[in-house]
Order: C-alpha cells, then sequence, then structure tokens
C-alpha cells in the first residue's frame, strides 16, 4: 500500500465515526481542514530552519494538544470564531467556521490520532494527493452532494493536457469547487519546475492560478487544496474569493480559462443585459460585457468566460447540451461565440461520467481574438465520445485513457490546420455551422449501433442509468422552458 493510499484511507476511516455522530462526509472534511491548517502553521512555526508564524500566537496547535474534555471543545470553538475574523487566506479558510464534532472525546482522537500523527506542511506532494484523494472520495458518497463541485480528474488531465498552460500564463476557474482544474493546470505548468527561474517559481506559486466559489464551505476546501500543493502563501491573500462570479466584470484578464460551471436553468441574481431585458431573480445586477440576458446560468457563465479571457487567450469550458442548441439567447451567444472567437473544437463527452444525475456535456475549446470584419471561426473539430459509448462510476469509469485519441488527434501545441478526421473526430467549415437550425452545434453523425443491433445494447445497469440520466435532462429543459414562458408573460404584463 502506498503512503498516499495509506493516508486517505486513515483519513476516511474516520468518516464512518462521525457520521455515526451526525457529522456529514463535507462538514468532517471541513473540520479537517481547519485541523490540517493549524497543524501546518504548527509545523511551520517550530521548524529548525527559517521558522514562519502563521497564525497569532493565541490560537497555537499546541494549546489544543494540551486541552483536555470539554475545555477542548470549548477552546477549539472560540479557535474557530476568532480566526474567521482574520484576512487573507486565513479568512477563506475560517470564514463562518463552525465546530460540528461536539464529542470531546471524538475531537481528542482527530487531534491527537489523526491530524497530529503525521506531517502536512505545504510543499510536499505526498499530503496534497491524500487531501485531493480524500475530496475524490467525499464527492463519490451519493449522500453528501459534493459530486457537484467535483469534475473527475480523467476529464481535467485532459483538458489541460490539450491547452497546455504554461508558466507564462495566468489561469482562472470562475466556479473552481474544490480546485481541480487549477491544481491539474498548476501540474502540467510545472513539469520543469527545477529548471525555473526565481521569478517563474514565485509566479506559479502565487500568481498563477486565480479562483471564485459562491459557496463558503467548498471554497475552503478549494483553498487549502491549493495551500497543501505549494499553490498560496499561508500569510499572504487567497487564490480564491469567495462570491459569486456572476456579479460583475472582474476587470482583470486571464490568458487560461478553465471551467466546469454549476449545472442548472436559474441564476441566483436578476442579470441586465446590454439589450436592456431583464431575467427577474433575487438582486439586480446590469452587465454591459453581456449581449443576452437570461436566466440560464451556463449561458452567463459563458458570457463572463468570455469576458475574463485575454485577448489571444485560450478557455476550455465544460457545458450542458442545452447550451449548443436552445434558441433565443442561446442562438445569439453562439453566433458571437462562432464570429467573434474561434471555437475550433468541441468534445461529446458521455453520459455516466459525472457525479450530478442527468448531465450531458461538452466541452467547448476557444480561444479569444482580436477584433476583426470576418469571423474568427474556420472550422469547429467535433470528437464524439458520446455515440456507442456508455460508462457509469463504478462498473465502468472512465479513465484517462479513454480520452487519449480525443488528445492525440487535438494535436496540442500545433495548428488546427494540421488536423485530418479519423473515426469520431470530424470537422465542420464555419458556412455549415451557421447555416444550421438556430446555429445548432449539438451535432452527431456516428450511426448508433444499439439501434439496429440488440446485442449491442449496455448492460441492464447502464442502461437504467442513462435513461435517469435522459429523464433528468429532460426536466431541466422543461424547467428551463417554463422559465422563459414565465419571463416571457411577466414582460408582457408589464407592456
Amino acid at each position: 500500500m502506498t503512503d498516499t493510499r495509506r493516508l486517505v484511507d486513515k483519513l476516511w476511516s474516520y468518516a464512518g465515526v462521525l457520521r455515526d455522530a451526525g457529522v456529514g462526509v463535507i462538514e468532517y472534511t471541513e473540520q479537517l481542514t481547519y485541523l490540517l491548517f493549524l497543524k501546518m502553521a504548527h509545523e511551520r512555526a517550530t521548524r529548525p530552519l527559517l521558522p514562519q508564524q502563521i497564525v497569532p500566537e493565541e490560537f497555537s496547535w499546541q494549546k489544543l494538544l494540551d486541552a483536555k474534555g470539554a475545555e477542548l471543545e470549548t477552546l477549539y470553538s472560540s479557535f474557530l470564531q476568532g480566526l474567521g475574523k482574520l484576512d487573507g487566506l486565513l479568512g477563506t479558510i475560517f470564514r463562518k467556521a463552525e465546530n460540528r464534532v461536539q464529542d470531546p472525546a471524538i475531537l481528542q482522537r482527530l487531534i491527537h490520532d489523526l491530524i497530529n500523527k503525521e506531517t502536512w506542511s505545504a510543499g510536499g506532494d505526498l499530503n496534497g494527493d491524500a487531501y485531493e484523494a480524500l475530496l475524490s472520495k467525499g464527492a463519490s458518497d451519493k449522500g453528501s452532494g459534493a459530486g457537484q463541485y467535483f469534475t473527475p480528474r480523467s476529464i481535467i488531465s485532459a483538458i489541460v493536457d490539450a491547452v497546455q498552460p504554461t508558466v507564462r500564463d495566468t489561469v482562472v476557474d470562475p466556479a473552481c469547487g474544490t480546485g481541480g482544474f487549477l491544481l491539474g493546470a498548476h501540474e502540467y505548468a510545472s513539469r520543469d519546475s527545477e529548471h525555473l527561474d526565481p521569478e517563474s517559481r514565485e509566479h506559479l506559486r502565487t500568481g498563477f492560478a486565480h479562483g471564485t466559489e459562491l459557496v463558503p464551505g467548498t471554497a475552503r476546501l478549494a483553498a487549502m487544496n491549493l495551500l497543501l500543493h505549494n499553490m498560496a502563501d499561508p500569510t499572504g491573500e487567497s487564490p480564491i474569493e469567495v462570491k459569486d462570479a456572476l456579479l460583475a466584470d472582474p476587470g482583470k484578464r486571464w490568458s487560461v480559462v478553465l471551467a466546469n460551471p454549476p449545472f442548472g436553468t436559474k441564476s441566483s441574481v436578476t442579470m441586465v443585459g446590454a439589450d436592456g431585458r431583464e431575467a427577474k431573480e433575487d438582486r439586480e445586477i446590469e452587465r454591459n460585457d453581456f449581449v443576452v440576458t437570461t436566466s440560464n446560468k451556463q449561458l452567463n457563465f459563458l458570457q463572463h468566460i468570455m469576458t475574463v479571457l485575454d485577448i489571444n487567450g485560450r478557455a476550455a469550458v465544460v457545458l450542458p447540451d442545452n447550451v449548443l442548441f436552445e434558441g433565443g439567447p442561446g442562438e445569439t451567444l453562439r453566433r458571437r461565440l462562432l464570429n467573434e472567437f474561434d471555437l475550433h473544437t468541441i468534445l461529446r463527452l458521455p453520459t455516466g461520467v459525472f457525479y450530478a444525475q442527468g448531465v450531458k456535456a461538452n466541452v467547448l475549446f476557444f480561444d479569444k481574438k482580436p477584433a476583426s470584419e470576418t469571423p474568427w471561426t474556420q472550422k469547429t473539430w467535433v470528437y464524439d465520445l458520446r455515440t456507442n459509448k456508455h460508462f457509469t462510476l463504478k462498473q465502468n469509469p472512465l479513465t484517462r485513457a479513454h480520452l487519449d485519441e480525443f488528445v492525440d488527434l487535438y494535436l496540442p501545441g500545433r495548428s488546427h490546420a494540421e488536423r485530418g478526421e479519423s473515426g469520431r473526430f470530424k470537422a465542420f467549415n464555419y458556412e455549415e455551422l451557421i447555416a444550421r437550425d438556430k446555429v445548432n452545434l449539438d451535432i452527431t453523425w456516428l450511426r448508433d449501433e444499439s439501434l439496429e443491433d440488440l446485442d449491442s445494447l449496455p448492460s441492464p445497469e447502464i442502461l437504467a442509468r442513462e435513461i435517469v440520466d435522459d429523464l433528468t435532462a429532460a426536466l431541466e429543459e422543461f424547467a428551463a422552458v417554463a422559465d422563459a414562458l414565465e419571463m416571457r408573460r411577466s414582460e408582457n404584463s408589464f407592456e
């Protein structure tokens, strides 16, 4: 057994104990995050060479080690309240933190037996990988609901290998979840870190990655994940912002955007686009950089990403099928994407690969270009990994090897003109795309073998999962139609 596997099993073994005490998987991981940070701060403060004081002495790890019983529970709770009032990375990790481990005996076991016996200081890949693996296990727990914040790492790896972020890039994920895309980009850009100059190494550590996450609990997991992978300064600003990325144009631009925005039909705010229309919700904001007004969250994230991407920057975004075929605002946005950006690649993902049910998604790869009188998209290459492909999370999970052919045909780092069609990879020129009804980019051309040959049908459990996914996706579409009709009726009532 590897050290990482041993550590993950050790960390996970306590999840069952705490579940029996009423602490869920997400809360358990949060409690670990608080304790891990305090233990790391203790390791930094007591190391023989260049000791570093990360947290004020009043919140020292040694005080937790010395406390017992009810005193420990009270002290730990006071630590969380005090640390949550601080700025920077500390504030992100401890924001709104609460002690959910009410049994002092269990809390003492967590501190003494689980956390204190291991070394967790940032800079070593072992414990960062163990924390990432723990997040993965939490995402696979159906009852936790954590899967919505976790993109399968096989998909992240393939996307990163295609985009090829470098040490010169700045990378942002406006819906970062637990930080998987940022970690993947950093790992790729750091491959030759031993040959980098000090300035480049510092950029990789503190200036390379930036994320935004709406949910404070998930943001703290992302911040800790980055810290354990040596991607943040524990005494500095947090690379993870806790806010709704859709609220406003941040004013900053990044050379790479990697994202898997949350799926769902509605935005959490009232959007007022440049067309002057409203999609009414809780709070009203106006974004003149948005060319269409819609309550569809994915379309709004796509518009946001189109805004924050720098000229000649490149983006890879996971988006549901409806973004490719929805009329109205969807059609308007696709026309803009084809004209003002180079939408050079679409990867049609199979079903059964996300922890959240009912997800039928694609990855859109596009580059931002300077203003031009002619469309930037000349050809869009579509790789169909969905037709005649069947995956489940447990019996037949999607692995990185299943995406090898796509990455090879993508020709990372080379001109798209060098690509060639091959089976699942087919090119469509601009004229073909713009002539399609509503500029529908949900393109299929492969023959579905299961429709013609009963022997080609997948196993019953895969069929059942695909039926559930199709029904869930259909309900999402019906909900979107209902929202649109409701919004249109509201508009007419005010005229």
